[in-house]
């Protein structure tokens, strides 16, 4: 399935944002590089955005950039993960993560275990898709295991995390954003997660 693209042209006039505006944040690492995609169009080429990530992200600088400067916004908006740690203990007190996460996940950590930021991203992403009715607690092992396997390989570079099944068999991939996706036949979307989004969510419960 693909994501469903907005044209500068409309991003402009729905947002009600100028060209140098965009291309200002652009600069600024506000909106990764990878979003502008370039489409041929029967004018010619074109500049396009993945419609959803890029409605949101206009809508947070545009709240955040009266109280920020635009490097403060680079910062919170950086899909690089920050030198963050916290207890295990801590995350239980200030609900982070749900218990239920550590109860399966993490059962065998003492309490005064450390995680880093990596690790609790992990934990939050799993807690996410159980939280919404969507995966199964053995769907979460091998959600833990795509992510400890194949999330570190990006580097920092935005990444989404697509959910699948199909005749009841699950599966997990992580992919390039933006990125083109089409499955055979039979198997369903459960879930796209914008890993960029939710490290951006956890830095704002966490930092």
């Amino acid at each position: 399935m693909d994501r469903e693209l907005i044209s500068k042209k409309e991003l402009l006039d729905e947002k009600g944002i100028s060209y140098g505006q965009l291309y200002r944040w652009k600069r600024k690492q506000l909106i990764p590089e990878e979003w502008f995609i370039r489409k041929s169009t029967f004018t010619g080429q074109e500049t396009f955005f993945p419609k959803d990530l890029m409605l949101a992200r206009i809508d947070k600088i545009m709240n955040l950039k009266e109280d920020l400067s635009l490097d403060e916004l680079a910062g919170k908006l950086s899909p690089l993960l920050p030198d963050y740690e916290m207890r295990k203990s801590e995350l239980y007190e200030r609900n982070i993560v749900s218990k239920v996460i550590f109860q399966r996940f993490a059962e065998q950590d003492p309490d005064t275990i450390v995680y880093n930021f990596e690790r609790i991203l992990y934990f939050y992403v799993i807690d996410k898709l159980l939280q919404a009715g969507e995966m199964g607690m053995e769907e979460g092992d091998q959600l833990l295991q795509t992510m400890r396997d194949h999330f570190p390989k990006f580097e920092g570079k935005p990444c989404d995390l697509v959910f699948i099944r199909k005749m009841g068999v699950s599966s997990f991939a992580l992919l390039s954003v933006p990125a083109e996706i089409y499955y055979e036949s039979g198997v369903k979307q459960i879930a796209r997660i914008s890993i960029t989004e939710c490290i951006e969510q956890l830095k704002g419960k966490l930092v």
